[in-house]
């Protein structure tokens, strides 16, 4: 049996998002090597920030917690606009980008398939 893990948004380290293409984004692993399949991650991006336009082999299961931004989705680039209460879907192997629409944070979970050394 896994040991119960518990913890808060203040104990849990928040990172910079150094990867290319990556402007003013944060992150926190808020629950990773805990739990064998899925890492929980909240996301913090600034005014004007984005994330890398990419794609990857796993999925996205996405909650947005705070202000407003867009999903940038598909070769197409289509732009979704996303705010507090809407969730997504992002399926595998597909380009995509969460941009900051507003002046404030822009902020969300994301939960992915766990995989060795991601965290």
């Amino acid at each position: 049996m896994r040991e119960l893990y518990i913890s808060s948004l203040e104990e849990v380290p928040v990172r910079d998002v150094e990867m290319e293409g990556a402007a003013g984004v944060r992150i926190q692993w808020l629950v990773d090597k805990w739990a064998p399949t899925f890492a929980m991650r909240r996301f913090i991006i600034a005014s004007g920030g984005h994330t890398p336009l990419h794609g990857h082999d796993w999925e996205h299961e996405v909650l947005m917690l705070k202000g407003r931004g867009t999903l940038v989705y598909g070769e197409g680039r289509e732009e979704h606009p996303l705010k507090k209460g809407n969730v997504a879907y992002v399926p595998p192997n597909e380009l995509h980008q969460f941009r900051n629409a507003g002046r404030d944070d822009f902020e969300f979970l994301c939960l992915i398939p766990l995989r060795e050394g991601q965290y």
